[in-house]
């Protein structure tokens, strides 16, 4: 039988209160060191990690959340389908980006996919005192709860958001000159009949994508009627790709505006006997891993995906850390020239 003392004593968990014995100091003083409070002299701070360290003690992540008013969590907010998240290559990216940038921090990340929420439960949950910040990434013009949040609490949009504010922090790319040059790959590749399919044009990143194609057209003094919009899934542009064959039978290159829809127009060029590049270039968006592991390699716009996503982490840490952030942080874009043009 055990007893009541010894064993049973030092199985407990130590606490704050052993600490402070430890250190020789005051419960509230252990409590400042462990919260990082710079009202504690070095010398201190010295003493009671000491303590700790002898007594490996774990500070309950509970209490000092309550202590503090923070929860040492991240909202990464997706107003996608599980189906668009889980398929695009692209947010993978964004999210091994993240992720490198907190595994420095003391924050984990918590993930909300939201494509439609009428009930506003996604608002309701930012806050609610679960996250301390938010990084949104793929939103849509009909966002509108997404600001309302960013009024109330540190959040960093992926991509420019629409309706933008003053107060707005994002991180993006130059999609306009993206667009841009996909565009005169085709135009200095000699094509003469050159179409283009889009992502939703109730996204900032689609509509300078095709802004892009139409500057570059103009320039070129080539039409730039060709254009049929998707939904940067890989159905949507197999339907669209049909569409823009079966309008402008003598296309001869697409820009497609991500590497994953382009996959989908490589199989509907193949479905009606196109060879390419032969008889039809394509360019796609992302230099994401669907341009190396499609049939024919893909020439794309290389956007840092990856490097967004660290730049977004990095970005709301240094806010929730009381710095003041550039507010609008827009990363350069370079073509990729593979085999499909």
């Amino acid at each position: 039988m055990q007893g009541s003392t010894g064993a049973g004593a030092r199985s407990s968990a130590p606490t704050l209160e052993m600490v402070a014995r430890e250190a020789n100091v005051s419960r509230a003083t252990v409590s400042r060191v462990v919260n990082g409070s710079p009202k504690v002299s070095p010398d201190v701070v010295r003493v009671v990690n000491a303590a700790i360290a002898k007594l490996n003690y774990v500070p309950n992540r509970a209490a000092r959340s309550l202590a503090s008013r923070t929860s040492g969590a991240i909202g990464l907010v997706v107003p996608e389908d599980t189906r668009m998240f889980f398929g695009d290559p692209y947010f993978a990216s964004i999210v091994q980006g993240i992720t490198r940038r907190l595994d420095d921090s003391e924050y984990v990340l918590n993930l909300l996919l939201s494509t439609s929420d009428p009930n506003r439960k996604t608002l309701r949950y930012l806050r609610s005192g679960v996250v301390d910040g938010a990084l949104v990434v793929s939103h849509h013009e009909g966002d509108h709860q997404l600001h309302e949040a960013a009024r109330e609490m540190p959040i960093v949009f992926g991509g420019r958001p629409p309706n933008i504010t003053e107060t707005d922090i994002f991180v993006d790319v130059d999609n306009l000159e993206g667009g841009m040059t996909a565009t005169e790959r085709l135009i200095a590749a000699g094509r003469k009949r050159i179409g283009t399919i889009t992502g939703p044009l109730d996204m900032p990143a689609a509509v300078d994508r095709l802004e892009g194609f139409r500057r570059s057209m103009a320039t070129a003094g080539q039409p730039a009627d060709a254009v049929e919009t998707a939904d940067f899934t890989v159905a949507g542009a197999v339907a669209a790709t049909r569409r823009l064959l079966d309008r402008v039978p003598d296309l001869d290159a697409i820009f497609v505006a991500s590497d994953l829809m382009a996959t989908g127009a490589l199989a509907v060029l193949r479905e009606r006997g196109r060879h390419v590049p032969e008889d039809v270039a394509v360019v796609g968006y992302d230099d994401s891993p669907a341009a190396t592991s499609s049939a024919i390699p893909l020439t794309t716009v290389h956007q840092p995906s990856e490097e967004m996503g660290y730049l977004m982490a990095d970005l709301l840490v240094r806010l929730l850390a009381g710095e003041d952030v550039p507010h609008r942080n827009i990363l350069p874009t370079r073509l990729v020239r593979r085999a499909s043009a």
